[in-house]
């Protein structure tokens, strides 16, 4: 029988025990959120200004990346292993500045949250008094440029302040908003308020605060603060005209309830303007080059077809444009997408128009509504494709 073995056992009162005291984490009465795209030189400075400017209260900031290729979100994600109260979610596979802010706020446990531009145009000195506003029952407070004290500065050119003013002019009309700025990207919000809305919020586009304001059930109570728009401290802003385009399909999709969808507008608006372009280029070719007319005819659906998936890229689909191979690829398919909504098009309404016997108004209309239907959504799914 081989010999019994004991282990040893060590008690750990034997042994002296170092206890770490560790001090307990405050929760954040405020989360920042930050959407960026290419921002790696500005991260690190927005979180030096935050932490002077916050430093009496619980705060933190949730940069909400969507897989920048300059690695921003790689930037945020060091500065957060020595910072806890700095965050980052680095988004792959979706874009757009509206839906990085939904994600963003919705990730928040804050019971209040900011949202701002890394770019450093706005104005960070500002937090705490929109937290004051806060905190005496506002529900919300917007940075603007446009009440008395507030400036447009010089990070504002004059293309987008026109835009700006004009969209904001069509809100009040349309939607009956009362805010000086609904196109300002900096304000603080109670996150219930947010969360209340956030299935009737559009993850497209670059503005965030007019759709939360037009999704609200009951007026908001709002505090609107004077701030100066700086101009951005490093890189290249991602906002150009187009913006204001895209904000308008955002205030019709508003105005109609939300039954049509912000980029389903915007599709119909080039497919609008592709109209003109076919009757110019069709006038063209048969007065300068004197072509037949089924010639001239298929040089000017070329042309539409072309002008239209120059435009949708560069606006509708601004958040999935293609470059490149992808681009080419993307125009062939275009093409053969457009060439099949024609010829429903023009089964529907000739079948509607001879057998149904509806007049030809009606017949014409129910086919090119098919057809933008059809071209809208197999466009977005083959052409346009997440």
């Amino acid at each position: 029988m081989p010999p019994i073995r004991f282990a040893k056992v060590v008690h750990l009162m034997e042994a002296p025990v170092h206890v770490v005291a560790v001090a307990p984490l405050v929760a954040p009465e405020l989360s920042v959120v930050v959407p960026t795209f290419r921002e790696r030189a500005n991260v690190p400075e927005l979180v030096r200004l935050l932490e002077a400017t916050l430093a009496e209260i619980a705060w933190e900031v949730i940069f909400v990346d969507d897989d920048s290729p300059d690695g921003t979100w790689r930037v945020a994600k060091e500065i957060s292993r020595r910072d806890p109260r700095v965050r980052c979610i680095r988004r792959v596979g979706r874009r757009g500045l509206a839906g990085a802010c939904i994600e963003g706020i919705l990730s928040s446990a804050a019971p209040v949250v900011a949202v701002m531009d890394a770019d450093l145009q706005h104005d960070e000195t500002l937090l705490p008094k929109m937290l004051g506003a806060i905190r005496d029952g506002a529900e919300l407070v917007v940075g603007s440029r446009y009440v008395e004290g507030g400036s447009q500065g010089d990070g504002f050119s004059k293309v987008r302040a026109w835009g700006s003013e004009t969209a904001t002019a069509l809100a009040r009309r349309f939607l009956d908003i009362d805010l000086s700025d609904p196109m300002s990207g900096f304000f603080m919000i109670r996150r219930e308020k947010v969360e209340a809305v956030a299935d009737d919020l559009s993850s497209e586009g670059f503005k965030i605060l007019l759709d939360i304001v037009a999704s609200s059930p009951e007026p908001l109570k709002t505090v609107e603060l004077p701030f100066t728009f700086r101009e951005r401290h490093a890189g290249e802003s991602k906002l150009d005209s187009l913006v204001t385009a895209e904000y308008l399909g955002l205030l019709f999709s508003k105005f109609s309830g939300g039954v049509v969808p912000v980029r389903f507008l915007m599709f119909l608006a080039v497919g609008a303007s592709g109209i003109l372009v076919h009757l110019v280029a069709l006038k063209v070719s048969l007065h300068a080059f004197d072509s037949t007319f089924a010639w001239g005819e298929f040089v000017a659906s070329v042309v539409a077809m072309t002008w239209n998936f120059l435009l949708n890229n560069q606006l509708t689909y601004r958040d999935r444009r293609l470059t490149g191979v992808s681009f080419v690829w993307g125009l062939l398919t275009f093409y053969v997408v457009c060439s099949v909504g024609t010829i429903a098009n023009m089964g529907v309404a000739t079948g509607l128009f001879e057998m149904v016997d509806t007049g030809p108004w009606i017949a014409g209309f129910a086919g090119a509504a098919m057809s933008a239907v059809f071209n809208y959504t197999v466009s977005a799914t083959l052409t346009w494709r997440k």
